[in-house]
């Protein structure tokens, strides 16, 4: 197999299990509850990736660590620990598995922007055409969701400014970043577990000093230790694995290449939402258009 091959199945493995963290954190939530899993996700990352760069280190050498790869991956695990991660279990609190997994595909819509914005990067036609279907994907889908509040006789306006589609977009901001701040990274040390650990460890402790002057944060983190969610743990763990293997794929492939295959996690998450949580969500016409809408979106601005 070569290298890109390769890079290619830990992009799908990484999708695979992103997926099925996103049911399982649906699964978990429950209404009142302190905890939706965030804080929990990230003490498992940087546990599970900091005792495998420890084994693997033992058996085969520490790769040298530079401070500049150091101060990239801690970057990222401000941006991605902590705003994409955060935000993200939020979302997934308020919206459910399904349109939050859909919301995702803004995530390539930022990344754009931040490349024609920071690094002056040029707006193809390609380009311009993704953009367009993945801000249509964000519309069809808070439509979806308006409509569908509505039908059960809720407000419209209500579902219109329902948290979790500023949650969401929040959440795609701080991947974008923080995925170029990884890509870096790797680039100085190539290894996907180190990197892992120290984003996830700087996101914690960022969640921590929140804590100290935000209640409910308070009430997370003190929650995490007294009445432990076994479906969050398990969603923590899955994420913590795909994350891992989003790094392994980095360093093996192009951004841009896994960015795409990781694309598919909106559609492996509507089949396992499907399957798996038939009595809380529903997999409406709208938010599997609006799926359709991001996937095409991000395919036309990878491609362009």
């Amino acid at each position: 197999m070569t290298a890109a091959s390769i890079g290619d199945a830990w992009a799908l493995a990484s999708t695979s299990c992103f997926a099925a963290a996103n049911v399982l954190i649906a699964r978990g939530a429950r209404p009142g509850q302190q905890d939706n899993g965030a804080f929990v996700s990230l003490l498992l990352t940087a546990g599970i990736s900091g005792a495998g760069w420890i084994t693997a280190g033992l058996v085969r050498g520490f790769e040298p660590l530079t401070w500049r790869a150091s101060a990239w991956f801690a970057g990222a695990g401000v941006f991605t620990g902590y705003i994409g991660r955060v935000f993200f279990y939020a979302s997934v609190e308020r919206l459910g598995a399904m349109r939050a997994s859909t919301m995702k595909r803004l995530n390539p819509f930022f990344a754009v922007i931040l490349g024609i914005a920071v690094l002056g990067e040029s707006l193809t036609r390609g380009t311009a055409i993704g953009l367009a279907c993945i801000a249509a994907s964000f519309a069809v889908l808070v439509a979806a969701g308006r409509g569908a509040q509505a039908a059960d006789g809720g407000s419209r306006l209500r579902a219109l400014f329902n948290a979790g589609y500023v949650y969401g977009p929040i959440s795609a901001l701080g991947y974008a970043g923080g995925y170029l701040l990884r890509k870096m990274g790797l680039a100085d040390a190539h290894d996907a577990m180190l990197g892992a650990c120290v984003g996830s460890l700087t996101g914690a402790t960022i969640f921590l000093a929140t804590a100290a002057f935000r209640a409910d944060y308070a009430r997370a983190v003190r929650a995490t230790f007294a009445r432990p969610n076994p479906w969050l743990i398990a969603a923590g763990v899955m994420s913590s694995i795909g994350q891992i293997f989003y790094f392994a794929a980095l360093n093996l492939s192009p951004m841009s290449r896994v960015a795409l295959i990781s694309s598919m996690e909106v559609f492996v998450t509507l089949f396992l939402g499907f399957i798996l949580l038939r009595r809380r969500e529903s997999l409406t016409p709208g938010v599997a258009l609006a799926a359709v809408l991001g996937v095409g979106g991000t395919a036309a601005i990878i491609l362009a």
